[in-house]
């Protein structure tokens, strides 16, 4: 008789072989409550007008997170929305996300706004739930004079965790909704040589706040040779300028051989070249989506055309990490520079500073020796009036 016919029969009996306890399962327990429970991930985009971020992070996820947006023509004409092709995903609801700020970049001739626009959608595939919300910035380097304009993205930034730090400060700590910023992909433009003054400026403001991912946008208008000249000459100006990009984290020594040298080709095309569609061309006999040019197609998921796929494995596969540094790092620095300026003491002695703990106590010894020698002299008072 089998372990489940005896279970169904109200047998109570070890399913394992004697001399095993069962600890071994936990992780399939937090497995099945991690998944019940559903993943949260929110990821902001930052580049100018005309890179393809939107296109870029629908082709991402297999849909259209901005139906509602119009994006006027030359003429003034609405460009067709072109379809998304089969769903490899199953949409559960639609949440309405539409947080609007506004900052003043004036100019003699032209005032753009920077805005904030944060969509947030559950996603659903095998049974796994994501609530990914994605922050967008139109408005980002529009303006004659682009200086100060990202202020509003890092009060934003700001502002979720002090929201968390607020909810996680609350009495009811069950369900607190994580909206913190955990990866800000920042486009940069194909067609400089290298970084801009505003991009070296925006990615030294926040690269202690959020991970970083550079991508070179349109990586289609370059050729291969192109290309990789750019990739370094970003890379350097990075390290120039000492501008923190998220790294990938080692693989472990116990992680099999594909998965070393997927991280060791992840960290090698770091800068992203990607580009992005969501129109179902016809290449080869079979249906893709890409771009289709005179000179021939370019298949977005091709490795060998873009580095598309190794953007979307390094989010998907790195995603927990991305989480972890989020919290461990940067939110903790905001933690404890929050703490420092509101004044209040850290639940930890070691925050403390040991000069000020040191003068804490040479301040209290004085004062208790202060009040021993008032003691003593109010005794000796009383003595000699007792002698009188």
């Amino acid at each position: 008789m089998s372990h489940g016919d005896r279970m169904k029969q109200g047998q109570f009996t070890n399913p394992e072989t004697p001399g095993y306890v069962g600890f071994a399962n936990l992780p399939n327990q937090v497995h099945r409550k991690s998944v019940k429970k559903g993943f949260e991930f929110t990821l902001m985009v930052v580049g100018e007008s005309g890179l393809g971020k939107s296109t870029l992070i629908n082709s991402l996820f297999l849909t259209d997170l901005y139906p509602e947006r119009i994006i006027p023509g030359a003429a003034g004409r609405t460009p067709a929305q072109a379809g998304t092709g089969p769903q490899a995903v199953t949409f559960v609801m639609l949440l309405s996300s539409r947080h609007s700020r506004s900052f003043c970049c004036q100019t003699e001739k032209i005032e753009r706004t920077v805005q904030i626009e944060a969509s947030t959608v559950e996603i659903e595939e095998r049974g796994v739930k994501l609530r990914l919300t994605v922050v967008d910035t139109p408005g980002y380097g529009d303006a004659i004079n682009s200086q100060d304009c990202f202020s509003t993205i890092i009060s934003y930034i700001d502002d979720q965790f002090e929201r968390y730090l607020h909810d996680e400060s609350g009495l009811n700590r069950r369900h607190i909704v994580d909206n913190r910023v955990h990866c800000c992909f920042y486009f940069i433009s194909p067609l400089g040589h290298g970084l801009k003054p505003l991009d070296v400026q925006f990615m030294k403001a926040i690269h202690n706040k959020v991970n970083v991912v550079p991508v070179i946008a349109k990586a289609d208008t370059l050729t291969l040779r192109e290309r990789e000249r750019l990739k370094r000459r970003i890379l350097d100006e990075i390290d120039e300028h000492g501008i923190k990009i998220y790294h990938l984290p080692d693989a472990e020594s116990d992680e099999d051989e594909d998965f070393k040298e997927q991280t060791r080709i992840l960290k090698a095309s770091i800068p992203f070249a990607v580009v992005g569609s969501n129109q179902q061309i016809e290449a080869k006999g079979k249906k893709v989506r890409g771009r289709l040019y005179p000179w021939g197609v370019v298949e977005v998921e091709n490795p060998e055309h873009n580095d598309f796929l190794k953007l979307r494995t390094m989010l998907i596969t790195h995603m927990q990490d991305l989480q972890e540094v989020t919290q461990d790092l940067h939110y903790e620095n905001f933690r404890s520079d929050r703490l420092k300026r509101s004044g209040r003491k850290g639940p930890e002695p070691e925050e403390m500073d040991k000069d000020m703990i040191l003068q804490e106590k040479e301040a209290e010894l004085r004062r208790m020796q202060e009040m021993i020698a008032k003691m003593q002299a109010q005794m000796q008072k009383q003595g000699d009036g007792d002698d009188v």
